[in-house]
């Protein structure tokens, strides 16, 4: 079975639209890398883990860097339930946090 990349709802389609578009072929690339090779054999710098089950996916553009913050699920899903670009070094707490919250909505 192949890997597959989704967004957890349109509020995430929301925020890929929000992205410039040097950002969103970022994104598409590294889902079609993900989707062509396994998850398991993508690493840094394309992914990286963040904290329990959140990781990120690594975006860069002209305007700066974003993030696509996803989970796995059942039947080799990969669920991006979070995206933004990134203002600071480090990826902002409350936005991981709420891309745990996201995806407890996966669980139920």
């Amino acid at each position: 079975m192949a890997w597959r990349v989704e967004t957890l709802d349109r509020t995430v389609d929301a925020e890929f639209a929000d992205l410039p578009a040097d950002m969103r072929a970022r994104f598409v690339r590294v889902a079609e890398l993900i989707e062509a090779v396994g998850l398991p054999n993508v690493r840094e710098p394309h992914v990286k883990h963040l904290r329990g089950a959140v990781w990120e996916m690594r975006l860069t553009g002209k305007a700066g860097i974003a993030r696509a913050l996803y989970v796995t699920a059942k039947g080799q899903r990969v669920i991006v339930v979070r995206a933004f670009v990134k203002k600071t070094q480090k990826t902002p707490v409350r936005d991981i946090e709420l891309a745990l919250q996201r995806a407890k909505e996966l669980e139920t």
